[in-house]
């Protein structure tokens, strides 16, 4: 089997990678194959569910492999079969030094952040918990250790007021499949630069990472600031959600999740987020800086709701708290 030397084998899995496939694609690049996780049961019913990357490949008829193992030697074997002068990687697994190696040109990782910023699994979500208003999209060579590789190009994005982390992720998921283009583009041409993550650091104070989401790091602290607990919120909507525990006529509810909110400074002096609510139109939580305005939120066994249609099936009772 013939190739001819720009070719490219693509890794990814979720939506934020197919687009940058389809990108690619679009603008004429040359995908040998591609590279995704292996079909899995998801939902209720377990049903066996593909990647978007799969599902998207596949509609193009280009070859797909979902190795379970990276390093085993019939994948190595594969990939080398394919002479790829270049991998790219967006949203997938940690490579093993003998794949990110085979191509001549190296293989490359669209991360959504500005490196060295931000290292980690969840960019997005960390940037507007932490209340940037600036972040972007790198790409760079991958190296033996995550996310410190040379970087190729970079693009500054805006965090705009109204983002949740479901918005900033569409905004960069076009930035970044375009940047992906361009990197690709200049480095067959032999035009880029790159650049050392150590020479940004150095103009950098502090680094903040992105570590992999959990379910406790999720959990919303009513000891932090106003903005600080509204941005948490942002920043984990629409999913995985940020959450709380609802002490409810005696009772504990939990998790209760907390999708969208605003704020509503006030002077308050208040040991725990009581609730103040009409058990129409609105729920507020107080806060010692003011109210947090709940506009949308899920309890166990339900669908996210507006407010005004989780109050319909839901009575607050005046005792009723968060924590």
């Amino acid at each position: 089997m013939a190739y001819n030397n720009d070719g490219i084998i693509f890794m990814g899995t979720p939506e934020f990678a197919a687009f940058s496939l389809q990108t690619l694609l679009d603008a004429g690049k040359n995908i040998l194959a591609v590279v995704t996780a292996p079909d899995k049961p998801a939902g209720r019913g377990r049903k066996i569910s593909q990647s978007p990357v799969k599902s998207y490949a596949q509609s193009l008829n280009i070859p797909v492999l979902q190795p379970a193992n990276l390093k085993h030697e019939e994948f190595a074997d594969h990939i080398k079969g394919f002479s790829p002068r270049l991998i790219v990687v967006v949203a997938f697994r940690m490579l093993p030094k003998v794949i990110w190696q085979i191509p001549s040109l190296g293989t490359i990782n669209l991360h959504a952040s500005l490196l060295p910023q931000y290292r980690g699994a969840a960019p997005i979500n960390w940037a507007i918990m932490n209340g940037e208003r600036t972040t972007g999209v790198t790409t760079f060579l991958i190296e033996e250790q995550i996310d410190t590789g040379k970087i190729l190009l970079q693009r500054e994005l805006p965090v705009l007021e109204h983002d949740n982390a479901g918005s900033l992720h569409d905004r960069l998921m076009v930035a970044g499949a375009d940047l992906l283009n361009e990197t690709i583009e200049k480095l067959l041409s032999g035009s880029v630069r790159k650049t050392d993550q150590s020479l940004l650091m150095e103009n950098s104070e502090t680094l903040k990472s992105a570590p992999k989401l959990s379910r406790e790091s999720c959990r919303i602290d009513w000891s932090k600031s106003l903005l600080e607990v509204h941005n948490f919120i942002r920043g984990l909507s629409p999913y995985p959600g940020a959450w709380t525990d609802l002490v409810h006529n005696g009772k504990t509810i939990s998790p209760v999740k907390i999708l969208q909110s605003s704020v509503i400074p006030d002077a308050k002096s208040l040991s725990h987020p009581e609730i103040q609510t009409d058990n129409k139109k609105f729920i507020r939580a107080s806060h010692a800086e003011g109210f947090l305005e709940i506009t949308e939120l899920q309890i166990p066994g339900k669908k996210p709701m507006p407010t005004t249609e989780f109050l319909r099936g839901f009575r607050f009772l005046e005792t009723d708290y968060f924590v």
